[in-house]
């Protein structure tokens, strides 16, 4: 008997099923998910734990692939050394040798540096200042020059108290505030501070050109002594200014004197400090050295003065 031309196989049935329970199978898996990021986003903290473990569990094979990323660049990186050993082999070489002359530029600098210490006197000791503080603002525009600093009154700051950074003197005080100071800079044309050349204590006065550099005058008529290149300090005399503080370097000649490059340029400095004023009948025994700005000076040249 010929069977119906409808009727499906056990086999056909089978498949029917499965895929009838793989729709179920997936929609389980979708509302369940929905449902899931449902709640993710309801209580994020609720599911810290999970997120954690599976980071946990997903961590060995992250691992590995960065490993994996890492090798490979380092690979190619070898790679491309191998290729290009041969002009980096030779720049290398450029290199060395330019380092080996500026290793030896440095060391002339260094014993540069100790001779000019040397000329200078520098000591080991130098007067305590009374504060340290800012250079908030200094004027450039005009003939007058005055500078403001972040010292006053509650610091201790008196009118007349040099003012100096790092590299030298730059003023006095002129004015106090209590929280703030005005200073008259040795470069205003008002400004009139006795000096020596460092080398041989060649007496001269500085006064200010109202453009940044300072005029030095010889007290003695002749043949001019100074050259360029020669470094001036104060001498100490008539007092306020502590003798031996670096000042200025001369960069060119007059027909009695020079025009000299301040030191302590304000443009190049940002602190400053302030020192109590110097008496040549005070005692020349100094405080213990203070750090960063130093205009040291041996103590018994400062009783001889």
């Amino acid at each position: 008997m010929v069977p119906p031309g409808n009727r499906r196989s056990t086999y056909s049935r089978r498949a029917l099923n499965n895929i009838f329970f793989g729709y179920v199978a997936a929609g389980a898996i979708l509302l369940g998910g929905g449902g899931l990021a449902l709640a993710s986003y309801a209580s994020p903290e609720s599911f810290g734990g999970l997120r954690v473990l599976a980071s946990d569990m997903v961590q060995p094979v992250a691992k590995l692939a960065a490993q994996g990323r890492a090798g490979l660049g380092q690979t190619f990186a070898n790679l491309q050394a191998y290729a290009t050993w041969g002009p980096e082999n030779e720049r290398l070489k450029r290199e060395v040798a330019i380092g080996r002359v500026k290793a030896v530029e440095l060391a002339a600098a260094q014993q540069e540096n100790k001779r000019l210490q040397a000329m200078l006197q520098l000591g080991e000791v130098s007067p305590k200042p009374i504060a340290y503080g800012w250079l908030v603002a200094s004027s450039s525009g005009s003939t007058r020059r005055y500078a403001t600093i972040s010292v006053g009154s509650n610091q201790g700051v008196q009118t007349g108290m040099p003012v100096r950074t790092a590299m030298g003197l730059i003023g006095r005080v002129l004015e106090v505030g209590r929280i703030s100071a005005r200073v008259l800079m040795i470069t205003d044309a008002q400004s009139v501070v006795p000096v020596r050349r460092a080398s041989d204590g060649l007496p001269a006065f500085a006064t200010g050109k109202g453009d940044g550099t300072l005029q030095l005058r010889l007290l003695t008529l002749g043949i001019n002594p100074l050259k360029p290149g020669d470094a001036f300090v104060t001498s100490g005399s008539g007092g306020l200014y502590w003798p031996d503080t670096p000042i200025a370097v001369v960069s060119s000649l007059t027909r009695d004197g020079a025009i000299a490059r301040v030191l302590g340029d304000p443009a190049v400095s940002e602190t400053v400090a302030v020192y109590p004023a110097w008496s040549p009948t005070q005692d020349a025994t100094l405080p213990p050295p203070a750090e960063d700005v130093t205009p040291p000076k041996p103590a018994a040249k400062a009783k001889a003065q």
